[in-house]
């Protein structure tokens, strides 16, 4: 499918700092990580699955076809950047999915023949209802 080796050697990492709480240190200390990925430059997809990720991506794209995540979470950097590559390959992953075609199923004709013969039934029940017709 595709080599997780290869797409985590094209991507390119930037420490920036964290917001939130954290005192003094938050303010010195660059733990939140921004993973980006450019998509049109990677060698480890063929066109085929650029367009599909493209198509499925789109919303996380940049209008240069480069993905942004951030991770925040830890107030490490490592951990930061391992979870971060994590959620990137399994947006990856979860993109590159190709969805199953639909097959229409067919209505079985015992179930046409049941439907028929309710409303007919039916008709019948609502005619019973009316005043006779005397001619």
């Amino acid at each position: 499918m595709f080599s997780e080796k290869q797409l985590i050697s094209e991507l390119n990492y930037k420490a920036i700092r964290s917001s939130g709480a954290g005192g003094q240190h938050v303010n010195k200390v660059s733990s939140k990580i921004e993973l980006t990925f450019n998509l049109e430059a990677s060698q480890a997809f063929n066109e085929e699955q650029k367009e599909r990720l493209k198509s499925k991506l789109h919303s996380r794209l940049t209008k240069e076809n480069v993905l942004l995540l951030q991770c925040g979470e830890s107030r490490s950097q490592h951990k930061n950047k391992q979870i971060a590559i994590k959620r990137f390959l399994q947006m990856i992953a979860e993109g590159l999915i190709v969805p199953k075609k639909r097959k229409p199923t067919k209505i079985p004709r015992a179930v046409k023949i049941k439907r028929l013969k309710s409303k007919r039934s039916n008709s019948e029940k609502k005619a019973n209802r009316k005043k006779p017709n005397i001619d």
